[in-house]
C-alpha cells in the first residue's frame, strides 16, 4: 500500500500550503517594518538635503552627515520651504515634498503624465539655496544626486551617490575630492543659456579654479559614470531652469 505523502497531490497541496504560509509571514514581516524602512527613508533624504547646502559635520577629507537623531530638528531649522513645481513655473509649498520619489516620477513624465519636481529652499548664513534631487543611470545602475543652487544656477554644494557603480572607480562620485568640485560651477554658459556641466578627461583646469567653463576633471578610468552623470545634471536640472528665470537674479 503506497503512502499517501508520496502521491503527487499531497506533494502539490503540500507546496501550496508552503507558499501561502512563508506569503503571509514575508508580508507580516514587510507590514511590520514599514515604519522603519519609512523612517530610514526619510533620514537619508534630509541628510542627503542638508549635506549639499553645506549642513554636514565632514572633517578635511571625508563626507559625514547630520547625525540620525539630530538631522530631523536640523532639517526644521534649515529648511525653510518645501516645494513641488509642476508645468514649469507653477510651485507650491508641499511639507512632505521629500517623500516625491524621483524615479516614479520620472515613469510618470514618460506615460505622459504630469511629473512633479520636489525643491527644497533652504537658508544658512544669510544665504538662500534651493536643492534639487535628481536621478540617472550610471555605468551598471542608478546615480543620483542632490544639488544645491542659488537663484542664478550657481552650484553651492552637491552629494552624489548610487547603487552599483564600480569600487574605486565610479563609486568614487560620493568621494569629496569629486563632488567638492562642483561648488561655485555655473550651470548656465556665458550667454545665460542652460549648459550643464560636463565630466570632462580633457578638462584643461585640474584645479578647478575656472567655475565658468561647464565643466569639472573626470575621474580616472570612470569614463561611463561620469558620462552618466553629467547626462543627469543636464537633463534633470534643466527642468528646474523655467522656476529659476521667474526669480530675481542678482
Amino acid at each position: 500500500m503506497s503512502n499517501k505523502t508520496d502521491s503527487n497531490s499531497y506533494t502539490i497541496l503540500f507546496a501550496i500550503g508552503m507558499v501561502l504560509v512563508v506569503g503571509a509571514l514575508l508580508a507580516f514581516v514587510a507590514s511590520s517594518l514599514r515604519p522603519k524602512i519609512d523612517e530610514n527613508k526619510r533620514i537619508e533624504k534630509q541628510q542627503n538635503i542638508l549635506y549639499a547646502m553645506g549642513v554636514n559635520e565632514n572633517d578635511e577629507s571625508s563626507a559625514v552627515f547630520i547625525s540620525d537623531k539630530e538631522v530631523g530638528e536640523v532639517f526644521g531649522k534649515y529648511i525653510t520651504k518645501q516645494l513641488v513645481i509642476t508645468n514649469g513655473t507653477e510651485a507650491k509649498e508641499d511639507e512632505e515634498a521629500y517623500l516625491i520619489d524621483v524615479k516614479k516620477e520620472q515613469s510618470n513624465a514618460k506615460d505622459g503624465k504630469e511629473r512633479r519636481l520636489p525643491l527644497f529652499v533652504g537658508e544658512k548664513d544669510g544665504k538662500t539655496y534651493y536643492v534639487a534631487p535628481i536621478r540617472g543611470k550610471g555605468l551598471w545602475d542608478a546615480v543620483w544626486a542632490y544639488v544645491a543652487m542659488d537663484n542664478n544656477m550657481v552650484v553651492q554644494g552637491a552629494y552624489f551617490d548610487h547603487k552599483g557603480e564600480t569600487a574605486g572607480l565610479g563609486a568614487n562620485i560620493k568621494e569629496r575630492f569629486f563632488m567638492d568640485d562642483f561648488i561655485g560651477e555655473h550651470l548656465r554658459d556665458a550667454s545665460g543659456s542652460f549648459a550643464g556641466i560636463a565630466i570632462s578627461k580633457s578638462n584643461g583646469d585640474p584645479l578647478n579654479k575656472d567655475k565658468t567653463d561647464n565643466e569639472v576633471d573626470a575621474i580616472a578610468g570612470a569614463t561611463i559614470t561620469g558620462d552618466g552623470v553629467a547626462a543627469m545634471i543636464k537633463s534633470e536640472l534643466k527642468l528646474y531652469e523655467p522656476y529659476f528665470k521667474t526669480l530675481k537674479t542678482n
